[in-house]
């Protein structure tokens, strides 16, 4: 099933931003997915278990740098991929 989800990365107590933020992107990038990213959130799409995959993954990357709180919107009524 392919699916899109909206991703929003919130590094805490930490002096840049970047580091985690360049890792998350990094890693749903090296999954496969469609990475669209803007000034608050990023939207991740491709098929769902290389999504699930990916966010377990770009979460404990971007926990790396420090305490982060990440928040994700799954929808289920997005156009699917034909």
């Amino acid at each position: 099933m392919f699916v899109a989800a909206q991703i929003s990365l919130y590094p805490l107590r930490q002096t840049s931003l970047s580091p985690a933020i360049e890792n998350t992107l990094r890693v749903l990038r090296e999954h496969g997915l469609e990475v669209s990213p803007g000034t608050m959130s990023t939207v991740a799409s491709g098929e769902d278990e290389a999504v699930f995959d990916a966010l377990k993954q770009a979460y404990r990357a971007a926990s790396e740098n420090g305490d982060v709180v990440m928040v994700v919107t799954l929808p289920n009524a997005c156009p699917v991929q034909s």
